[in-house]
């Protein structure tokens, strides 16, 4: 049996009078690979800094059989790495203006370089460009020992997960598989819910029909004629008593059943938006923006030069790169704020009929936080009070919550907010700067749903691939200062791009093959001592049958 790493028992932890975790067993044993998922606000951070001795519990105790390190989600990096794992995930020292990607690897790096038996790592993607994701994820496979893992992106719990915990009420419901195996115990268990469901309404309609059909034979029953003798009279009244307590006893019967049938609940539904968001104001150009970027520089580095951006009216498109590529800068420039220390030569132009909607990594800042969620969702919206909650329980913000001041919401909360303010203005073209950023998995889904019918113009930031490839219908891919368009989703792209290394792979060995066969064809005109002419031959021929089945293929 594999080693016992972690134990914790009975753990109670509260904030303001509320529980927020209430855990009566969790174990974690070597070379598990658990993801942990929840809503935002549900406790996830808080049962990580509670397991691994950062913070008390209110209750309960934690046993660790062995060094546990944490990827944290934000802040500067609480570890020195190693040499060498800071040239892997390209770590740099700790200064002034480091970006949110590099300040994540600055993170990974040193904890990664404890090698402790058990890792913790809270959203560690956060930030992380595609190619920091890919290395994350194969070190992360490799870790000797156990993994916890908070993550959003779905490809990562699915390629790294065996188990799955869902901490929801303060409390943990544990999964067998991946992410995708939860899925679908998820879809088992809310059919036969829906059956138990269709049961129960059919049963309990059943009876209620019953009873009202015994109430009524109780009723038709006749009472003795005015004009019967007394004898007579008091049979029928005898059989008629009888009859009524009869049906009464059987409605009586009925009604107890009823009474005692157990409830099932209907399984819950996402609220439908039945209107297209972002059509109130539509564009009638064929194009919402166009700009020409001279030169785009930060710190001395051109970042962007001679490149021409244009934005058709109703795309979808995701703007993608590594970090430190310029892709926020870029969205900054585009706005006419650019960032502290960098210089945009060129020019923008946004359609007149454009209404522009900006979400960048700052997004509280517009946020009133003395005004409820549900007031700073309606504050620019000429949408009715139903919409806008069905926006924000869409994004898994419903209830009550809906009328708490924004200054109690968690971080995630407050972007949630920030989301459906932009979703319900009158915008018709939304610039979102990695808006998935801080969002649970369950919200994060809803998104994809809410900006795939978007009616208006979108561009985005994000390294989430299923995110993207859910969402963007084009890509602008910002490299080594160019800006490539791909008109087409990102399966397409990279299918695409497969074709073509694909075809200089078979470039490169018609060349080879070539090259070869000329070499043969001067040996067998001119045979050196040794040469057996029937041997070059027959390579040669072999070569030539290699040569055109590869010419087909181009």
């Amino acid at each position: 049996m594999s080693k016992l790493l972690l134990e914790a028992n009975h753990i109670q932890k509260s904030y303001g009078g509320q529980s927020v975790l209430s855990i009566e067993r969790l174990r974690i044993y070597d070379g598990e690979r658990i993801g942990l998922i929840g809503e935002n606000g549900a406790g996830k951070s808080t049962l990580l800094a509670i397991l691994s001795g950062e913070l008390a519990p209110d209750g309960g105790d934690v046993r660790r059989y062995g060094p546990v390190t944490v990827i944290h989600q934000s802040g500067e990096a609480r570890l020195e790495a190693s040499r060498h794992m800071a040239s892997e995930f390209r770590a740099p020292g700790q200064r002034e203006g480091l970006s949110g990607g590099e300040q994540t690897r600055r993170r990974i790096a040193g904890a990664l370089s404890e090698g402790a038996a058990l890792l913790l790592a809270d959203e560690p993607t956060t930030d992380l460009d595609a190619a920091g994701i890919a290395r994350l994820r194969q070190r992360l496979a490799e870790h000797r020992g156990a993994l916890l893992l908070v993550s959003h992106d779905r490809e990562l719990l699915n390629a790294l997960c065996n188990r799955i915990l869902h901490l929801e009420d303060g409390k943990i419901s544990d999964f067998p598989g991946s992410y995708a195996d939860y899925q679908l115990e998820l879809e088992r268990r809310r059919a036969h819910q829906q059956f138990e469901y269709d049961q129960y309404r059919a049963e309990r309609s059943r009876l209620k029909a019953m009873a009202q059909k015994k109430a009524e034979w109780a009723a038709s029953v006749k009472k003795a004629p005015k004009r019967m003798g007394n004898s007579e009279a008091r049979l029928h009244t005898h059989a008629y008593t009888n009859a009524v307590l009869r049906q009464s006893a059987a409605k009586r019967i009925v009604q107890d059943r009823m009474e005692r049938l157990e409830v099932k609940e209907r399984p819950r539904d996402l609220p439908d938006i039945r209107m297209a968001l972002g059509v109130a104001h539509p564009i009638e150009a064929k194009t919402a923006l166009t700009a020409r970027c001279r030169s785009m520089l930060a710190g001395g580095r051109t970042l962007l030069s001679g490149a021409d951006i244009t934005l058709p009216t109703g795309s979808r498109t995701a703007l993608m790169g590594e970090n430190g590529s310029g892709k926020t800068t870029l969205l900054r420039a585009l706005r006419g704020n650019p960032s502290p220390g960098t210089r945009y030569d060129g020019a923008v132009c946004f359609n007149p009929g454009a209404r522009v909607g900006w979400f960048d990594q700052d997004h509280a800042r517009g946020l009133d936080f003395d005004a409820t969620a549900l007031e700073n969702a309606m504050a620019s919206s000429t949408l009715p009070e139903s919409t806008a909650r069905t926006v924000l329980a869409r994004l898994n913000l419903r209830g009550d919550a809906v009328f708490k001041p924004v200054r109690v919401l968690s971080g995630g909360e407050r972007a949630k907010i920030a989301l459906a303010k932009l979703l319900l203005s009158d915008s018709n073209v939304l610039v979102l700067d990695e808006p998935t950023n801080h969002l649970d998995l369950f919200t994060m889904e809803a998104l994809e749903e809410l900006l795939s019918g978007y009616g208006g113009t979108l561009l985005f930031v994000s390294h989430d691939r299923a995110f993207v490839s859910k969402v963007a219908t084009r890509i602008l891919t910002l490299e080594g200062g160019r800006l490539t368009a791909f008109e087409g989703t990102l399966s397409a792209m990279e299918e695409e791009a497969g074709r073509d290394r694909r075809a200089e792979a078979l470039a490169l060995e018609v060349s080879a093959l070539q090259m070869r066969m000329a070499a043969l064809a001067g040996r067998m005109s001119a045979p050196r001592k040794g040469d057996h002419p029937e041997q070059l031959s027959a390579e040669y021929d072999a070569l030539a049958a290699r040569l055109r089945a590869l010419k087909q293929k181009l």
